[in-house]
């Protein structure tokens, strides 16, 4: 088959991959004039890693393996551990954070050449007989039997098929950056996740001396505009150590602010000859670190869907969105509610021993894979 993809960005790049793979002809579409640098890092749990391996992207030196992550208040004081270490062992993958551009490079190393078309904005599709015509912004088409908006949270595609952009700020947002010999900050493979009045504080380990740090707070759109880095000192400076030695010598250019959205996630995603993969379909906040894991799962799904040529390819295309869908619906409800700060406050928190906690993440790991459970046979 011939497959259009627009984006190249983590779950366009799997898919690409994946089809590939089966023997396809595939064109991603880009509307960036070259590869994307910028980004912070992205936290890939084990059913990401399994996917991406299973796709042969080499992890090997990939980021940052993440063994364990601690939860604290604002003041320093220790709530829980997750051993994340035990979720690898049980589900047979590690968990990883890298740098969004590392990642980006090891899915794009091997394509063949001229699979990604830099600069090339995708308008509207046609579709007619038996195939689709993207229409870009240049002027020029692309013509395949399929076409998947793999485009982002601010998807063309998305807003071709469904005629609007359903998003909506969920009331929160992220200031965050990658910063170089703050590794001991952390330690080698250990999180921080902190917790206060003010907001939320992650601190990840994205390298051998890298360290990704971000800080989540309320806010809405029309809020002023004003340097982020004084905001982020007033709120956070006083908290317990390690955060000041964060705040300390950042950089306003080093800092990248991005808010928070969210839509219901519909049933339905695309037309007979298209769908929608990753943020396209589901655009979530970050608190539950699943956006970039559910575009490797539909990626997966998807690229085994289509690997032989089915008879009915809108069939296939609208069973792909059911398996996905009913999958991400809870993940995509429970991001929404920002759980994390709104909904278990320390004071809860301090009271769940830590290897109960570290059973039922390791569970939820699993439920939020179909690659770990999907290992039987339905497509």
């Amino acid at each position: 088959m011939r497959l259009l993809v627009v984006g190249a960005g983590i779950g366009g790049l799997a898919l690409a991959r994946g089809l590939l793979a089966a023997g396809h002809h595939v064109t991603v579409l880009e509307q960036a004039p070259s590869p994307r640098i910028t980004g912070s890092a992205i936290t890939v749990w084990s059913g990401g890693v399994g996917i991406l391996r299973a796709l042969g992207v080499c992890t090997d030196g990939l980021g940052a393996r993440i063994d364990r992550l601690e939860t604290r208040t604002d003041a320093g004081e220790h709530l829980y551990s997750i051993d994340v270490g035990h979720a690898a062992r049980w589900l047979g993958h590690p968990s990883i954070t890298a740098p969004r551009r590392e990642l980006l490079a090891r899915l794009a190393d091997g394509l063949p050449e001229g699979t990604i078309a830099y600069g090339r904005r995708f308008v509207r599709a046609k579709e007619g007989g038996l195939g689709i015509q993207a229409v870009l912004a240049d002027g020029g088409t692309a013509e395949g039997d399929l076409l998947i908006g793999a485009d982002g949270h601010h998807s063309a595609v998305r807003r071709h098929v469904w005629g609007q952009d359903p998003t909506v700020p969920a009331g929160w947002a992220t200031w965050q950056g990658l910063v170089d010999r703050r590794s001991r900050i952390t330690g080698a493979h250990h999180g921080l996740m902190i917790n206060g009045r003010a907001g939320f504080c992650g601190l990840l380990p994205a390298g051998p001396d890298t360290l990704q740090w971000w800080f989540s707070f309320p806010w809405r759109p029309g809020a002023p505009d004003v340097p982020a880095l004084p905001q982020l000192r007033e709120r956070f400076a006083h908290w317990a150590p390690p955060v000041p030695a964060v705040l300390e010598g950042l950089r306003e250019t080093e800092i990248e602010m991005f808010p928070h959205h969210t839509h219901r996630v519909r049933r339905i995603w695309g037309t007979e000859r298209s769908t929608l993969l990753g943020d396209a379909a589901h655009t979530m906040p970050p608190i539950v670190a699943q956006g970039a894991n559910q575009a490797l799962e539909d990626a997966w799904v998807l690229a085994r869907l289509l690997a032989h040529r089915p008879a009915n390819l809108t069939a296939a295309l609208r069973r792909y969105e059911h398996l996905r869908s009913r999958r991400i619906i809870p993940i995509a409800r429970l991001a929404a509610t920002e759980y994390t700060y709104r909904y278990h406050p320390p004071r809860y928190d301090r009271l769940v021993p830590s290897p109960l906690v570290t059973r039922a993440y390791a569970r939820w790991l699993y439920a939020t894979s179909d690659y770990l459970r999907g290992r039987r046979r339905w497509w």
